[in-house]
């Protein structure tokens, strides 16, 4: 059995959804998703994994499902995969969206729906990185998509935000959806507000309690979840921070603003941390970003785990494969 082969033959296991029919697909043809938390390494590793599929005579094409890595003009300030991992690999949807225009999870399905079964009709393999729960969940299944909130409603909880405080905030989310207040943490502003919003305009929260690994997934998926220690994602989310700004992350972000950044584009992790220079406030922003990252992981109960602490990107594909090779035997 081939590598490819053998990458996707664990995916029978997972998902009991079958693969369209289709002339073009030879059986192997499946979705690979690799999910983790901020600074852990996916970007290299779904690169390494591409040119070992392609060393093996496979194709393959790395899709990005992160929120802020579809802007162009945010590579850094995203994580997103460098110039030099791209000419390396096939990347979509990574820098593709105008600053200044907004966008939203319902925009991306559509667009990650599509490259996906270009790739499964074309007999290459899917590979979908991501960093953010909710694109992953888009590209993975038919997740029902909300209508748009009014920017009416979007500013009047911003400034409600502002005055009151996000303790109050989330108390009052608490009063309305219990459930919702308890998977949302205070101080993630954006799903905050957009719950609230939601709820301001009459929709029900409902039908965000399950995860995604249901029936609902549009292909037989391989969800590979990497992890490291605490301590040393830590320091990597230190570490990364400090070499953004050394690399000029700030022009980045002015130049964003000077091109119009859009309110969406703005929601970037550190945006405003670095236009006031506070990498310490970044740092910590970051690591907690990471800590929810982690939990959302957690809750994926069909999801293989990977450590990928103190390993090179080369020695954690040879896992991905060796499992896979094990599995299908």
């Amino acid at each position: 059995m081939d590598l490819h082969c053998a990458i996707v033959a664990r995916a029978a296991t997972v998902a009991s959804v079958a693969l369209p029919e289709n002339p073009n697909v030879d059986g192997c043809a499946q979705v690979l998703a690799l999910f983790g938390p901020t600074s852990v390494g996916k970007s290299e590793i779904a690169v390494v994994l591409a040119e070992r599929l392609s060393r093996s005579g496979r194709g393959s094409v790395i899709i990005g499902a992160d929120s802020m890595q579809i802007y162009d003009g945010l590579g850094l300030i995203s994580g997103a995969a460098s110039p030099q991992q791209r000419a390396r690999a096939d990347h979509r949807l990574i820098g593709f969206v105008p600053i200044d225009s907004e966008f939203s999870a319902g925009q991306y399905a559509e667009l990650a729906h599509a490259e996906i079964d270009r790739a499964v009709g074309d007999g290459e393999l899917a590979i979908v990185v991501g960093g953010t729960g909710l694109y992953l969940q888009a590209a993975l299944t038919e997740m029902p998509m909300r209508p748009p909130i009014s920017q009416a409603t979007e500013q009047a909880l911003q400034e409600q935000l502002e005055e009151e405080g996000e303790q109050a905030l989330h108390d009052r989310l608490a009063a309305e959806s219990p459930t919702a207040a308890a998977r949302i943490n205070v101080s993630d502003h954006r799903r905050l507000l957009r719950a609230l919003a939601l709820l301001a305009e009459g929709h029900s929260l409902d039908d965000q309690e399950g995860g995604i690994w249901t029936s609902q997934l549009r292909h037989p998926t391989r969800l590979i979840g990497l992890t490291c220690a605490r301590d040393e994602l830590y320091e990597r989310i230190n570490q990364r921070v400090e070499e953004i700004a050394a690399a000029g992350a700030a022009d980045e972000v002015s130049a964003a603003l000077e091109a119009g950044a859009s309110r969406t584009a703005k929601m970037a992790l550190g945006f405003s941390d670095l236009q006031s220079g506070d990498l310490e406030a970044m740092k910590q922003a970051t690591r907690r970003y990471a800590k929810r990252q982690l939990t959302w992981l957690g809750k994926l109960d069909q999801a293989e785990r990977i450590d990928v602490g103190g390993r090179s990107a080369e020695e954690v594909v040879e896992q991905i494969l060796s499992d896979a090779s094990g599995s299908a035997a």
